[in-house]
């Protein structure tokens, strides 16, 4: 069921909230923006130099830069308990492909299908020899790779878990 959104919420600006959340480090709290002081140390300790500053404040992933390995360094970095250890499996963020894919607008291209690891990312023959991609939604960790390797940027990520299978918000 959609949540349902008050005239408050389009007055605030905030009616997109739930749908478009922040793609905070893993281990994100609930509560995340009331705890972490924006100190910066999880971007400091990222090893893959993924973790910058948001516009609106707070560390976000950004994979334009690479992958995360989900190693845990942000959050043992972490001096308020913004962030702790997750586990992969309990990322909730999934890959989505975009329109703008080259393969999707005819052009040969599987740079995401070559970055995946987990082989979350398959192509499919089209009639007229052309692929597309496929995601196997149980494969995609929600790393990044792909989204990195991608030279269209045509790699978004979504919510994908449901909030009762997540140990973090």
């Amino acid at each position: 069921m959609a949540p349902r959104h008050s005239r408050r919420d389009i007055l605030r600006g905030t009616l997109g909230e739930d749908r478009c959340p922040v793609m905070r480090p893993p281990g994100a709290q609930t509560g995340f923006d009331r705890l972490c002081d924006d100190c910066g140390a999880c971007a400091r300790a990222c090893p893959q130099r993924i973790i910058r500053h948001a516009e609106g404040g707070g560390p976000v992933l950004d994979f334009s830069r690479g992958a995360c390995t989900f190693c845990g360094d942000c959050a043992r970095a972490c001096p308020t308990g913004a962030l702790v250890v997750e586990a992969r499996d309990t990322w909730p963020w999934r890959a989505v492909i975009l329109p703008s894919c080259l393969s999707r607008q005819g052009i040969s291209c599987r740079a995401c299908e070559d970055a995946c690891e987990p082989r979350a990312i398959r192509f499919r023959l089209q009639t007229g020899g052309r692929a597309v991609p496929v995601l196997d939604m149980d494969l995609c960790t929600g790393c990044g790779e792909c989204a990195s390797a991608c030279p269209a940027k045509a790699v978004a990520f979504e919510r994908a878990l449901p909030v009762s299978m997540e140990v973090s918000a």
